[in-house]
Order: structure tokens, then C-alpha cells, then sequence
């Protein structure tokens, strides 16, 4: 891959991220290319670090899709202190003891679109959430005001946690991912054309293929696309060249790509296939180094996200089975089960912690919830939806979590006191 150049590194400037890559790679156990693109693997190293330092303000303006009407914290980005993450999965092999109950939560049906509510995402600091919607539509939630919807109505009246909808697309919207730092929403639907009558996405990227998920690095210049090619495309947001890596061979051209998702430090991604594959992929070289294939027999495996530790992959597909992986190894860790979903591109999601899985059962219209560790089913809760949910994402910052509808309906759900 070919990209820009980082001007400010000089030679001994060259030695130092030479380091720090090889430190990464043998911390997230990931094989290190040294003789990949030297100007792409300073700059993505260069950023790496910069977000590791919390050196924002890189990327584009804070105003590209959210105009000066709404109304955005100034902290935007700056993302609060999550909850202690009390799962070692290092000790995953050979975990044992009593599983831990999953704390209740009360729901309310808070919006719902003209057609099926596909997917959602929360911002990283959790303050906002987004759904998009086979209507080509995507509304922006501000999470507080999702929250005042569980309180007794006040004397103010009902409460409105639309911020905005947008209404760019003139396809279904299949996943979209916000800024890491600033106040950007990218939005992509199957094609991610843009109605020309509604200015309000002052960018668009085409690809060639229909887009089926999305991933910003954490530095927020790159931007990973999985769509029905069988190779990650990866964007720069600033110039929107599009990167392919060459050296892919065994992956077969109907190997499409389901959810694609980075690692927290950029350092990985990883990818889910409809071949039934998780692939994880060098974030440097963007070369395959770790491919389990059939991981999902010859279903489609729907996503695949690392853990915060990022030595394992949650994955989740129609075969009707969530899995747990160990990046170094490829290994099976953990198996959950008791929950069928052989129809939806449902995705299995962590709560904040990582101490619960959470997947859909298609046939009951349920949420179930495991153990992460003991992966012993420990819940199982009515979605309320009218058919099974689409969707399950949960905040990265608290105890709440969203699902998706094929009834069109969007659910906030919130640990009660």
C-alpha cells in the first residue's frame, strides 16, 4: 500500500516507531511485517501512538455531517473512565465456579423508522447512539434523553431524544460507525449513494461494491469497509483513496464480507465471511494473518469483535453458535449456546464489562445472555419486539444497550438501580 508520508519523523524519529511496532506486535501477538510500505507503517504506528497519548483534534473538521443546529458537548471524544473490566480471559482455557447473574433491566420502545431498524452503533463515549434502517434513514439519539424516557414523564412533557434523522441514502443502511474523536456519523448503505435533493453529507465515498459494515482506525484518518468483495477496503478519509491488499490467495471470490471491525489500538481487524470465516488482518501490511476457516461450519459467520485485551475474537453466526477465539492461536475458547439464529445477520455483542454475551434467539423473540467465562446461559429475557430483533448493541461506557426490530421499532434498555 502507498500512502502519505509522515514529514516529521527523521531517521532516528524512524528507529523509535520501529520499536514501538515490534513492542505492539508482540503484545497483541500479531507477526510483524518490516518490510511492508515504510511511509504506511510510520504513519499508522505515528497515529497509533497519538491516540495512545489522547492527542486529538487529527482527522476532519467537527463539522462534516452534523451541521451548527445541533447542538454537540464541547467533550465530545473525550471518553469517560469505563467500568472495570473484571474478565481475564486469559484464564478462559480452564475457567470453573458459579456464572454470575446478569443485572435486570427495564425497556422502553423509544422510536421506530418506517421499515426495519437494520443496525445501531453508540459513539465512543457513549453519549450518542445511532440506527439506521432499511427506509435509507438514520436517526441520531442523544443517550441522556433516552435515559430521562424511563423517568416518570415531567412537567416539560415528553421527552424527544431525536436529534437528528438523516435521510442521505437512497439504499437500505447496513452499518455505520462514529469519529473516535470528533463529531462525525459514517453512514453507509448498500451502495452508499447519496440522494443528490438532500445535501447534508458534505462527503461521499462510492465503492464499487455493495457495503455491508465499516470501522474507523482509532487515529480516525482510515476507515476499513467490508462489502461483497472478499478484501477489506480500506479508505483514507482524507484523501478517500482506497488501499487492497495484494497478497491475498486463498481466499475464494464469494467469501463476502459481513462485519469487518478494528482492534481498540488499530494494530488488527478483523473480519466475518459469508463463507463461514473469521479472518484476522495485520492493520499495517493489511495482510491475513490468522484465518479460521469453517469457523461457523459452512454458515455465514454475521460478526466478529475483539475483546479489549484483543487476544480473543467473539464471533457469532448462522449456524446458531457464538465462539470465542484466541487471536494467538486460533483456538476455540469458549462455546455459548442455547440460542438459534439461522435467518438475521445478527451480531453477538459483550455488555461493558465483558462479563455477558448477549445474542438474539430467532424462534422464542429472545435475548440471551451467558456467562462470559463459564459460558453458561444465565438469562433469558422477552425482547418485546414484535419478531425476533435484528440487532443487539451494547454502550462501551455503561450499563445499557439497544435492539433493532423488524417491526421497525428501536428498544433502549437500562440496568435498573
Amino acid at each position: 500500500m502507498n500512502g502519505k508520508k509522515v514529514e516529521s519523523l527523521n531517521e532516528d524519529g524512524v528507529g523509535t516507531v520501529i520499536e514501538a511496532a515490534s513492542a505492539v506486535a508482540s503484545a497483541t501477538m500479531t507477526p510483524l511485517n518490516i518490510e511492508a510500505s515504510p511511509n504506511k507503517l510510520l504513519e499508522l504506528v505515528a497515529k497509533g501512538l497519538a491516540v495512545e497519548k489522547d492527542e486529538t483534534g487529527r482527522g476532519l473538521s467537527t463539522s462534516i455531517l452534523f451541521d451548527s443546529n445541533t447542538a454537540l458537548p464541547s467533550t465530545y471524544g473525550s471518553i469517560p473512565a469505563p467500568r472495570a473490566v473484571s474478565v481475564d480471559f486469559s484464564a478462559a482455557h480452564d475457567t470453573k465456579g458459579s456464572s454470575k447473574s446478569f443485572p435486570k433491566h427495564e425497556t422502553r420502545h423509544v422510536s421506530e423508522h418506517k421499515n426495519v431498524a437494520r443496525c445501531a452503533r453508540f459513539s465512543p463515549d457513549g453519549r450518542f447512539l445511532a440506527s439506521g434502517s432499511a427506509d435509507t434513514s438514520v436517526k441520531l439519539f442523544e443517550v441522556g434523553k433516552l435515559k430521562q424516557m424511563l423517568l416518570p414523564e415531567g412537567r416539560d412533557g415528553p421527552v424527544r431524544p431525536v436529534i437528528r434523522t438523516f435521510y442521505d441514502h437512497i439504499q437500505p443502511v447496513n452499518d455505520m460507525d462514529f469519529h473516535p474523536q470528533n463529531t462525525i456519523l459514517d453512514i453507509w448503505s448498500q451502495r452508499s449513494h447519496n440522494k443528490t435533493s438532500a445535501k447534508r453529507a458534505s462527503r461521499v465515498i462510492q465503492d464499487t461494491h455493495n457495503v455491508r459494515s465499516l470501522s474507523f482506525h482509532p487515529s480516525g484518518d482510515f476507515l476499513l469497509a467490508g462489502t461483497d468483495h472478499h478484501i477489506p477496503h480500506l479508505y483514507d478519509v482524507n484523501t478517500f483513496q482506497c488501499y487492497l491488499s495484494a497478497n491475498i490467495q486463498e481466499i475464494g471470490v464469494n467469501s463476502a464480507i459481513n462485519q469487518v471491525r478494528y482492534s481498540c489500538t488499530g494494530g488488527m481487524y478483523v473480519t466475518a465471511s459469508k463463507d463461514g470465516a473469521i479472518r484476522i488482518w495485520d492493520g499495517v501490511t493489511s495482510n491475513v494473518v490468522r484465518s479460521i476457516l469453517g469457523a461457523h461450519g459452512s454458515a455465514e459467520a454475521t460478526s466478529a469483535k475483539f475483546t479489549k485485551d484483543q487476544r480473543y475474537v467473539l464471533s457469532c453466526g448462522k449456524d446458531s453458535s457464538v465462539k470465542l477465539w484466541e487471536v494467538g492461536t486460533g483456538k476455540l475458547v469458549k462455546h455459548y449456546l442455547g440460542a438459534t439464529h439461522t435467518q438475521l445477520r445478527c451480531q453477538a455483542i459483550f455488555n461493558d464489562t465483558e462479563e455477558f454475551v448477549l445474542c438474539i434467539d430467532e424462534p422464542s423473540n429472545e435475548i440471551v445472555i451467558w456467562d462470559s467465562l463459564s459460558a453458561e446461559k444465565v438469562a433469558r429475557w422477552p425482547s418485546n419486539h414484535v419478531g425476533a430483533p435484528r440487532w443487539l448493541e451494547h454502550s462501551p461506557t455503561e450499563s445499557t444497550f439497544v435492539s433493532c426490530g423488524s417491526d421497525r421499532s428501536i428498544r433502549f434498555w437500562k440496568e435498573t438501580p
